[in-house]
């Protein structure tokens, strides 16, 4: 099935043209990449995590295949519910194809749900972001990036760059230099990289850019942000496969 996809809640044109102003490097690619846009009617978080989760560490192909297989567990032909997840048995689950790991994954998906640490849609619109990634991370199996690529794709927040994606630090060590990878997440940090601000509150003219040379005063790894290929798909951070 071909998702619908929509604009995003914010002026991404104001984002795009501000970021575009900031830094010289970024203005040629924004002009030249297809817009961003969101999935349309987001689904509720949990049935997201069920599918990428489905999804962690197999080919597209296959994931779909086997998300068919546990969508056809649930009543009426959907994804299971919480408690309809919690009663299926092993045997029905590895069935369908899931490995051991993936299935005491959604276990834990269903138990946080129904006690209230993974939200509901409603309630994931009012979270902040880190808030949202604070509360879903604590399911097993679920990493940072899974939780990113929700709040982009599906909640259409504009504040947030994946440093952990691989398709993002690939596109970083492209347009600034593979010596200056370790910038990505000081950058990731800075007011004038958040579009939704940026949108909201445009910095004075002259304030340009952080220079490239700068050092970040903290080191971890990094990823890029709006791409969601095969590669990005089956990336995670803690893979329960």
């Amino acid at each position: 099935m071909v998702t619908e996809n929509e604009l995003p809640p914010f002026d991404l044109r104001l984002a795009m043209i501000t970021l575009a102003a900031k830094d010289p490097r970024l203005a040629p690619l924004i002009e030249e990449t297809q817009e961003f846009r969101v999935a349309k009617g987001a689904e509720n978080p949990y049935g997201v995590l069920v599918e990428a989760i489905t999804h962690q560490s197999i080919s597209g192909r296959a994931a779909a295949t086997i998300f068919g297989r546990v969508k056809a567990l649930g009543s009426g032909g959907r994804i299971p519910t919480p408690h309809e997840m919690l009663k299926l048995g092993k045997p029905a689950l590895r069935k369908a194809g899931l490995s051991a790991a993936k299935i005491l994954a959604m276990k834990d998906l269903a138990r946080k749900t129904i006690d209230g640490v993974v939200p509901t849609l409603e309630e994931a619109h009012r979270l902040s972001d880190e808030e949202l990634v604070n509360r879903l991370v604590s399911v097993r199996g679920i990493g940072a990036w899974t939780v990113e690529m929700f709040l982009i794709f599906r909640l259409g927040r504009p504040d947030v760059l994946p440093v952990h994606d691989l398709g993002v630090r690939k596109g970083w060590a492209i347009t600034y230099g593979k010596k200056h990878g370790r910038l990505l997440v000081h950058v990731a940090r800075l007011p004038t990289r958040r579009p939704r601000r940026l949108a909201q509150n445009p910095p004075p003219q002259n304030q340009g850019p952080p220079p490239v040379n700068s050092r970040s005063p903290h080191s971890e790894k990094t990823s890029a942000p709006f791409s969601y290929s095969e590669a990005s798909r089956r990336q995670t951070l803690r893979s329960p496969a």
